[in-house]
């Protein structure tokens, strides 16, 4: 644990699947870290010129678990709410949704989100290991295996934990990694 914000260190010495996993929850837990403490209006609050906002980050971050690690990875069907979603007429619904729900309802939806991803993702590796092929595919038709997957979502918040430790700092001015 980072003594200053308790979220868990990766390990140092692990072999590749404990690695990835071991950063992919270390930024989960920056997430949950950038947007603690905020109400309802800070964690909807844009900054010009971007409409991005800290929860529409959160939710979008739910879209991106659930796609990668049941859509694509187990080739099934997009699931609640992402299974009523125009995306022609709305491709940024994740992030116009969460200004239009308590901030509560998309932590829920990112929680549920990351349980099921790290269960579908494990079950995964223990049938194939990261070599195991995606029954899905990428929007480009390739299939990725798990570690591309598990790479694709620490790359994934790696970046919008960039854009929620600017967000934050905008808000109220805490900073750190």
């Amino acid at each position: 644990m980072n003594p200053l914000d308790n979220r868990p260190e990766p390990p140092s010495q692990a072999d590749e699947w404990a690695t990835l996993n071991g950063f992919l929850d270390h930024l989960r837990a920056t997430v949950r870290w950038k947007v603690a403490d905020l109400g309802p209006g800070q964690l909807m609050q844009t900054h010009p010129p971007s409409k991005l906002t800290m929860i529409g980050l959160v939710r979008h971050l739910a879209y991106v678990e659930d796609v990668w690690s049941n859509v694509v990875l187990w080739g099934g069907k997009p699931v609640p709410p992402w299974d009523g979603v125009d995306w022609d007429v709305d491709g940024d619904w994740e992030f116009d949704s969460a200004l239009v729900e308590p901030p509560e309802a998309s932590f829920e939806l990112w929680h549920t989100a990351v349980d099921r991803s790290r269960d579908l993702i494990a079950a995964a590796h223990a049938e194939g290991g990261m070599e195991r092929l995606a029954e899905g595919s990428r929007p480009d038709g390739l299939r990725p295996n798990v570690r591309w997957i598990l790479v694709h979502l620490i790359e994934e918040y790696g970046r919008h934990c960039g854009h929620l430790d600017l967000l934050r700092e905008s808000i109220d001015g805490r900073v750190g990694e």
